[in-house]
């Protein structure tokens, strides 16, 4: 169960979106993949830029500060946890939004393993 300290994260984070996750949320809001995504979700101990609860997914949007051995051990805890992680680079989800949903698209369309 998340800690107030992970509600009080999540609300911050979804104050500050960047550029990149308002753009996302736009196309993944009101169920538009036919799934229910929430923004800034809280997964102890970590909190996800963009989840889909029942279908186990998470999106990331990253930034410059992104891509090392902190995100793959996140990653990995997540996967252990049973999710599956999807990663965007910040000018991937703003240059290609499409390409970007469509393959969010198909990875809720993969049956689970």
């Amino acid at each position: 169960m998340p800690s107030r300290q992970q509600h009080a994260t999540a609300r911050r984070l979804r104050r500050d979106t960047t550029h990149a996750e308002r753009t996302l949320w736009q196309a993944l809001r009101h169920d538009a993949l036919g799934v229910r995504f929430r923004r800034q979700h809280p997964i102890p101990p970590y909190v996800a830029d963009f989840a889909a609860p029942r279908a186990r997914l998470i999106v990331e949007v990253d930034g410059g500060q992104h891509g090392g051995r902190d995100d793959a051990e996140r990653d990995a805890a997540l996967r252990a946890a049973g999710w599956h992680v999807l990663r965007f680079w910040n000018n991937e989800v703003l240059s290609n939004t499409a390409g970007v949903v469509q393959r969010i698209a198909e990875a809720l369309a993969q049956p689970d393993d």
